[in-house]
């Protein structure tokens, strides 16, 4: 008897988890998507209120899948006969994925997480995959640092990214970017290209869009080895011969307490301990500790992350709004980031854009109520981008401090000064990463 199944998702794992374990499988029947948004997008690109088109959903799905808000999944589940929901997005705490499936329990559905075992997809490449345990914990500059290692042993690195499929899903089923213009062809977000942006500036190639088995069999074809450069604290949609999780001290205890995080940190070969730099007291060894008590096969890394500004003369004894990574500060609970950072280091004077937001900017500070003087860098719509630009013009300051990895310069017309901060992993131990790694590809 064929179930009908619902998938919780938000634009990424779920589409992938339908694609590798639901499309041709004849025991389900995908009945609907509903959408959890990680920020509040202009209607005209939201993620919800559209359709998994039938290009990709495949012929069992003539009219393709709508995709609902996951404000009404309990109706869906009366309304639509579902038995079975899948929830099949990241970066939640335990207690709210436990209150999502208790919403689907409660309306009679069961309340299921897809695995690995069903989701990995086996390359015919090697691959090394860098997650995390939370959003914002130093995983892009680890993946940075990592291309460049295996680049100066002669190999050629393919990198493939965590999907961020915001625009036309037919269009977006395999992205190729080798340039900064293939960013504008495509029409890439201010995310995508904070992700993208930097591995092409160092000459990578980056495949990225919504059909994983499509994108990895094209990306074998130019590489030597594959780096999965997760995002959120997803795990890995290939199989890896190597598993790298960085972990946070900024936020100690997250990585046992948030999913799929703590899966991340079980299952990794090397755990890199990030920002030992700037971490508070006693965190370093809170998180080794943690780590060690749930996966204690595991080489534990530290690293630092070195914060450099463009000028940093011209920040002493100014006013300054920083301009942070938005995922970091959104969903990832930070109320800092690297720009904050190096403010504060050089005694500048922070101040707080929160009145001159408007629109969806300025929801976003009500969705998420810890942020203070930061503005985050959401521009999930040429809408929403605007509304960025608008709020950076209205903050009165001396100058703005981008620390965000792509050059919002480069997008946005900004009325006054602008720097940015960029932020790279250092190893604290010479050669202690460099030698987990390479030890690994030959073994």
């Amino acid at each position: 008897m064929i179930k009908k199944a619902l998938i919780m998702g938000a634009a990424g794992r779920d589409f992938h988890n339908f694609n590798v374990f639901f499309r041709d499988n004849p025991e389900y029947e995908v009945v609907a998507f509903t959408a959890a948004q990680i920020s509040d997008l202009d209607t005209t690109a939201g993620i919800e209120k559209r359709t998994y088109p039938h290009e990709l959903a495949g012929k069992r799905y003539p009219d393709g899948i709508p995709i609902h808000p996951e404000s009404q999944l309990e109706q869906l589940i009366q309304d639509l006969n579902v038995e079975e929901v899948f929830f099949s997005y990241s970066d939640v705490s335990h207690q709210y994925l436990m209150n999502e499936g208790s919403r689907a329990l409660a309306s009679g559905a069961s309340f299921t997480l897809l695995g690995p075992k069903e989701t990995m997809i086996r390359s015919k490449k090697p691959v090394i995959s860098v997650c995390a345990s939370r959003t914002g914990s130093g995983k892009s500059p680890t993946s940075r640092w990592l291309v460049d290692l295996l680049k100066r042993r002669g190999l050629k690195v393919v990198v493939i990214r965590h999907p961020m499929p915001y625009g036309d899903l037919v269009k977006q089923r395999v992205q190729r970017f080798a340039t900064l213009e293939d960013l504008d062809k495509q029409n890439c977000t201010v995310e995508e290209r904070e992700d993208y942006e930097p591995h092409i500036e160092r000459g990578v190639i980056v495949y990225a869009g919504v059909d994983y088995l499509d994108i990895v069999r094209r990306a074998e074809e130019e590489a030597d080895i594959i780096v999965w450069d997760g995002g959120n604290n997803d795990y890995p949609f290939y199989w890896p011969k190597i598993s790298i999780c960085v972990v946070d001290p900024h936020r100690a205890g997250n990585e046992l307490t948030y999913y799929p995080g703590e899966v991340n940190v079980r299952m990794a070969d090397i755990a890199v301990i990030s920002k030992v730099n700037t971490a508070p007291p006693g965190s370093v060894e809170q998180v080794r500790k943690n780590i060690q008590s749930v996966n204690p096969r595991a080489q534990i890394v530290e690293t630092d992350m070195v914060i450099t500004a463009d000028d940093e003369s011209r920040l002493l004894g100014k006013s300054v709004l920083v301009v942070e990574d938005g995922p970091t500060v959104t969903h990832g609970g930070m109320g800092y980031g690297a720009a904050t950072i190096k403010a504060r280091e050089l005694e500048a004077t922070i101040v707080d854009p929160r009145p001159y937001a408007t629109g969806t900017i300025k929801h976003v500070y009500e969705q998420y109520p810890h942020l203070q003087k930061v503005l985050p860098a959401v521009g999930y719509s040429p809408h929403q981008m605007k509304e960025l630009e608008d709020a950076i013009n209205a903050t009165p300051c001396d100058l703005v401090l981008l620390g965000t990895p792509t050059d919002l310069r480069r997008y946005l017309k900004l009325n006054k000064p602008a720097m940015r901060v960029k932020y790279e992993l250092r190893e604290r131990q010479r050669w202690e990463l460099e030698r987990a790694v390479i030890s690994r590809i030959g073994g």
